[in-house]
């Protein structure tokens, strides 16, 4: 655990210092969004490698939590590698002064950026008061983005959803107002959670609610994106500044690869080969077990098996060998069974 922790170094006050970022960003930009158990040191190495995103988010992140007897576990879900910038730190809550120094904590780690998710619908992160719960509660939205500011000196952005029950454009237009560097609206409410596609179609109004209130905040849509191309093409339709991807990761760290060769890329993304993404799940496994399991408990194994479903689909025999993967307790179990399947193949 020490060894670990040691990895997370207090930044220099040159780092602290650093240029706003959000101002120098290429439009459209793609951004990897926040998701526990999955958007983790590990993951975002694999992205690094294979695809990295315009701008990386953490796993978010309990403020309370930060700040409580159990914060050294919380704190290496706040590792990151100089590769990954610019990264930003998602943090939520439903109080105040907990926010205050956990943003005091992520400006002292060197975070470019702190986003609070005012969008999570997670029945555990709402009890605490944060993700969704906030959009019922406007007076408490803003004392935590104000508490946040006391604490993080750079601009805080913030990721919410277009309402609660219903559509609620009063609550964007109260975000707005807040002239925020940028702002990620995911095109469901919380009612609908995932279980409708995505409203798009709201994202033109939103921008224009933008142009008007605040012309300088950045707007990033959220919700069914799926590929490089897909993101473009919303990026184009609807007018907003940039993608975030989550699901459309999965299985695929190299997703946003041809972002290496061109912004202009047109076509279709570069597809792998079954042995090549096999490789590729096998190498996230033992960097997954390395990082995570073994003596240091961070994580337990079974949380990599909900990557297996993602890297192994779309071809014949597919589910045959999820099945034995899912049956899988370590990386070595992983190798073998992968090796046996091409093999036979």
């Amino acid at each position: 655990m020490k060894k670990a922790l040691s990895k997370i170094k207090i930044a220099s006050k040159a780092a602290i210092n650093r240029d706003n970022f959000w101002t120098k960003l290429p439009k459209p930009f793609f951004v990897l969004a926040p998701m526990a158990n999955v958007t983790d040191s590990v993951f975002r190495k694999m992205l690094v490698k294979y695809g990295k995103p315009d701008i990386m988010w953490t796993e978010f992140v309990s403020a309370d939590g930060l700040n409580s007897a159990g914060k050294k576990r919380l704190l290496f879900d706040l590792v990151y590698s100089e590769k990954e910038r610019p990264i930003v730190a998602q943090l939520f809550t439903g109080h105040p002064e907990e926010m205050k120094k956990a943003a005091t904590l992520v400006a002292k780690l060197g975070f470019d950026g702190l986003d609070i998710n005012m969008g999570c619908p997670d029945r555990s992160v709402e009890k605490q008061g944060g993700g969704s719960a906030l959009m019922k509660n406007k007076k408490l939205a803003l004392e935590v983005l104000n508490a946040a500011r006391e604490g993080f000196s750079f601009p805080i952005s913030v990721k919410t959803r277009i309402g609660y029950n219903k559509i609620d454009m009063d609550w964007i237009q109260m975000l707005l107002g807040l002239r925020l560097p940028a702002l990620t609206v995911h095109l469901r409410t919380r009612k609908e959670m995932s279980d409708v596609p995505a409203h798009w179609e709201l994202m033109p109004k939103i921008v224009e609610m933008r142009n008007s209130i605040s012309p300088e905040t950045l707007i990033i849509g959220n919700g069914d994106v799926q590929s490089l191309e897909h993101a473009k093409e919303y990026a184009n339709k609807y007018g907003c500044d940039g993608v975030m991807i989550g699901r459309g990761f999965f299985g695929k760290p190299w997703l946003l690869n041809d972002l290496k060769v061109s912004r202009e890329f047109t076509g279709h993304a570069d597809e792998k080969t079954i042995k090549e993404k096999l490789k590729i799940l096998l190498e996230h496994t033992k960097l997954f077990e390395k990082t995570f399991c073994g003596k240091k408990h961070l994580k337990n194994f079974d949380v990599m098996k909900k990557h297996f479903k993602a890297y192994v689909s779309g071809w014949d025999c597919a589910k045959g060998l999820r099945v034995k993967l899912m049956g899988a307790e370590n990386a070595a179990d992983v190798g073998y069974i992968i090796k046996e399947y091409l093999d036979i193949k």
